[in-house]
């Protein structure tokens, strides 16, 4: 699939802003199964310096600075996209989940690159139940590909998504108690859910297509920034393989999703984040996400970077 993605995030204040520097995740990654062919990051008003790089996940990182004194910034990433379904190696997807534990198992091949996300994190943290709520999905010796399914279905059965239910500061143990949230909040769960039994996953941030193939629905999360789980299955056929998981729509990442960054959680890769120097009293956000299918290209050379930053 062909996408033509737009990220748009405006800000608007009560009183004018005299700096303001800010950080934004927007270019999406270059991988074995997405092809980024073009893709810029605008600031208006346009930014007195800015830059690119790539963080500690490799992910492409955007730094602005503003100091054009102004009440309303935009920040906004657009490019073109490939994304072709992924492939897993059947042997990873059947290894006994006991032996991926990066932490309990080191001598486990590629296991000391993975250790930092079979950790607890700031917003994926070993709330009180987590482990418990996981145990009927990793049972031993289990084939971790369908002991990550069966708990990533579980969440999906038992826990309503409701916009009202949860804000962007929630806390794991917040979505347990009220038994709903969003696609951030079942991420993070799953998170926690598979660090408490030792697993190695990240966090990942993408999008949705906005409009579906012939004869499906629609999916809960398009027209917005989504969130999804990525479990480590260790090292098979010369590469570390990973299964790519959507607990608020209760399938298996394909061909619809496009993946713009990944961390340990919500924290590490935030769309835009920053700090403003102003007298404002108060203070607005609105966002628009757009990710529109395009007519197929033909079959080109291998994966390019993005054209805002290095490759």
């Amino acid at each position: 699939m062909r996408y033509a993605v737009r990220h748009t995030t405006t800000y608007t204040y009560d009183a004018p802003v005299s700096d303001s520097l800010g950080v934004a995740h927007l270019v999406p990654r270059s991988l074995p199964w997405q092809q980024v062919t073009a893709y810029d990051v605008a600031v208006t008003p346009t930014a007195g310096d800015q830059a690119s790089d790539r963080d500690y996940y490799g992910n492409h990182v955007t730094y602005y600075q503003v100091t054009e004194p102004h009440e309303s910034l935009e920040v906004e990433g657009s490019g073109e996209i490939d994304v072709v379904a992924r492939t897993i190696a059947p042997a990873a997807l059947a290894t006994p989940w006991e032996t991926l534990r990066p932490v309990v198992a080191p001598t486990t091949r590629g296991a000391w690159a993975v250790a930092d996300l079979a950790l607890p994190s700031a917003l994926a943290a070993h709330a009180p139940g987590v482990a418990d709520y996981a145990a009927p999905s990793l049972t031993a010796r289990r084939p971790v590909g369908e002991a990550v399914a069966d708990l990533m279905h579980r969440v999906h059965a038992d826990f309503d998504y409701d916009k009202t239910a949860t804000t962007v500061t929630s806390q794991v143990a917040d979505t347990l108690e009220r038994r709903a949230g969003v696609c951030q909040d079942f991420a993070h769960l799953m998170l926690a859910c598979l660090r408490s039994h030792g697993l190695a996953a990240r966090y990942v941030s993408g999008y949705l297509a906005t409009q579906p193939p012939p004869g499906k629905e629609r999916i809960v999360g398009a027209d917005a920034s989504h969130a999804w789980v990525e479990v480590w299955l260790g090292h098979h056929d010369g590469a570390d393989q990973w299964i790519a998981l959507d607990p608020t729509n209760d399938q298996e990442v394909a061909d619809r999703h496009v993946t713009v960054a990944w961390g340990r959680d919500y924290g590490d890769v935030p769309p835009v984040k920053g700090v403003i120097f102003t007298e404002a009293k108060r203070s607005t956000m609105r966002v628009s996400v757009d990710v529109a299918p395009l007519p197929p290209t033909a079959p080109s050379g291998p994966t390019t970077g993005p054209t805002t930053g290095p490759s």
